[in-house]
């Protein structure tokens, strides 16, 4: 079986309850669908039920669980809750009712806090900030976590590099230039994300344009200095650069710029530098490489919400969607 194939496996196993609040989307309709065809989690869409029903003609999405947060039993509590959460923001319960009747993301990600869903999808529509803002303010960062970073799991067809041509590519979707701690801080996120959803061992790489020395600028000396730090935070993890892409993948190119390494031209989850450089990565690989491209998949935040790219088919959402689940399930 492929990735995503072993990932429905896994959520069929342990079915979770997945939120989607972009009902105006046909594709989102048409992911839930399809999940809940295949019995892959349980569906809330939130929404007004006639628009969806007119949204949703022609598909089954008879066991899908639709909520209207205007005429929902649950709105004062959730508004309740949200007071709460924001009070030393000056959150009233007045303002809690607009954002939680007007903008189906706090209304979701509320379901999530509030223990009635385990995860939420979205992206389709929105842009990652409006995604991600809900999320921060009431979810909030996992325990022990330094920030919230996303990453693509990058499948290549025929391909005998990474764990059997899949890679996760980080951070491709939020983080726009970190520093140092926090490369380091996403490199150590990733290795156990690509661990939990892989379930191989993480070989970790850290890009940059230069191997091991043959190209110098400051650029090149914050990749080192994140090399540094997370050999030193994370020292069970295979981790290692700086290297450039061949070094980090392929084994005879490792084996020439970085002669006696174990981990070049062997890793699986590759750090870029900054976010210009892991959006583009993922995007040739997907459209020039044939490449699946299931992301981006957020990670440190308290529960799992994930993120879409604008431009994603509704087969991508499935996929998202049971990610969301086994993320959940490994969040218990």
């Amino acid at each position: 079986m492929g990735f995503i194939d072993v990932i429905k496996e896994r959520a069929k196993k342990d079915i979770k309850t997945i939120v989607l609040p972009e009902t105006g989307d046909r594709r989102t309709l048409e992911a839930a669908a399809t999940i809940l065809e295949e019995g892959i989690a349980n569906i809330i869409l939130i929404g007004n039920p006639d628009e969806i029903k007119k949204n949703a003609e022609g598909l089954d999405l008879t066991k899908a669980n639709i909520v209207d947060p205007n005429s929902s039993e649950k709105l004062q509590s959730y508004i309740d809750l949200l007071v709460e959460l924001r009070k030393s923001k000056g959150m009233t319960p007045e303002q809690a009712k607009e954002l939680l009747t007007k903008d189906y993301l706090y209304y979701g990600v509320t379901m999530v806090k509030a223990g009635d869903a385990d995860g939420m999808v979205a992206g389709a529509v929105n842009s990652t900030a409006n995604v991600l803002r809900p999320s921060l303010q009431i979810l909030k960062t996992k325990p022990g976590t330094k920030l919230v970073s996303a990453f693509f799991v990058i499948v290549v067809p025929n391909c005998e590099f990474g764990a059997d041509g899949t890679f996760i590519f980080s951070d491709s979707g939020l983080v726009q230039n970190p520093n140092a701690e926090e490369l380091a801080a996403i490199a150590g996120s990733s290795a156990k994300s690509f661990e939990l959803l892989v379930e191989k061992e993480p070989i970790v790489a850290m890009l940059s344009h230069s191997t091991k020395g043959s190209a110098k600028h400051p650029d090149v000396d914050k990749v080192i200095e994140a090399t540094k730090i997370a050999k030193e935070l994370y020292p069970d993890i295979k981790l290692d650069g700086e290297y450039q892409l061949d070094a980090a993948i392929v084994p005879s190119v490792g084996a020439s710029k970085a002669p006696g390494s174990d981990i070049a031209g062997k890793a699986n989850v590759l750090i870029f530098p900054d976010l210009d450089a892991g959006n583009i990565g993922y995007k040739l690989a997907q459209r020039l490489a044939k490449a699946e491209a299931y992301g981006p998949i957020t990670q440190g935040i308290a529960k799992p919400v994930n993120d879409l790219s604008r431009g994603c088919s509704a087969e991508d959402i499935v996929g998202v969607i049971a990610i969301t689940a086994v993320q959940a399930s490994a969040n218990e």
